[in-house]
């Protein structure tokens, strides 16, 4: 028998799924879309939502289809890339199954509405580092862990803080995204100075927001650099 052919007889017939890893800030937290699959296996279960790619899809549309189809939510606004494959045997138990992760960030993102598969789409919060990620079904409490801790990495290498804030917002409000993802206390003084000298991170608008009480905050757009000339560590905030 030719080696090719040898080789082959030990390969297993597998199959190529996407599942989403979505982020939002609502309510003062973090929040993950969740679904509730409506089909076995693992029905009843929380899981991300995502599902097979179809023959004449990338992986990219495939995902954008996912999330339209089992949440109702437009992804071709979201900042969305690949976070990893997941492909250990047995992880599905339908059969050899590789899928692919993406990490998708908006800001206060709708409302979701399940579909095809999924009985009901919701956000739920995010558990704070030391605490265990929730019992979802495959293996998607591995990819959501991972997901979380790139977020965290990204935030002090990366300008992606601004992708949860709307297209202005004011320092406080960039502040609070770092505060509630990392769970951390930040000086205000340390931050401004901090983020302000960093070159291309943000730039003003020229205009202000009048807060309920207080002075007028100055408004901000994310800059043009996306790599972080300085990066902003962890570490340094009071965790909470």
């Amino acid at each position: 028998m030719d080696d090719w052919l040898k080789d082959s007889a030990d390969v297993e017939a597998s199959w190529v799924t996407v599942d989403l890893a979505i982020f939002t800030l609502r309510d003062g937290g973090l929040r993950v879309l969740l679904i509730e699959r409506g089909v076995e296996p693992f029905l009843g279960w929380p899981a991300l939502p995502g599902g097979y790619v179809q023959k004449t899809e990338t992986l990219r549309q495939g995902a954008l289809r996912e999330l339209r189809e089992e949440a109702g939510i437009d992804g071709s606004r979201l900042h969305l890339e690949q976070l990893g494959a997941y492909g250990d045997p047995g992880r599905d138990p339908r059969g050899r199954v590789v899928t692919v992760a993406y990490l998708a960030l908006g800001p206060d993102l709708p409302l979701p509405v399940g579909g095809t598969d999924a009985t009901h789409a919701y956000w739920a919060p995010v558990r704070q580092s030391d605490a265990p990620t929730p019992d979802l079904a495959f293996d998607h409490s591995v990819i959501l862990a991972d997901a979380l801790e790139e977020i965290r990495r990204k935030l002090e290498y990366t300008a992606v803080a601004t992708v949860f804030c709307g297209e202005s917002f004011t320092l406080s409000e960039l502040r609070t995204v770092y505060e509630v993802i990392w769970g951390q206390c930040l000086d205000p003084s340390n931050f401004r100075r901090k983020v302000l000298k960093i070159e291309g991170f943000v730039e003003p608008t020229g205009e202000r927001r009048l807060p309920p009480t207080g002075r007028p905050a100055a408004l901000y757009r994310r800059g043009s650099a996306w790599l972080l000339s300085t990066p902003l560590l962890r570490g340094t905030g009071q965790s909470v």
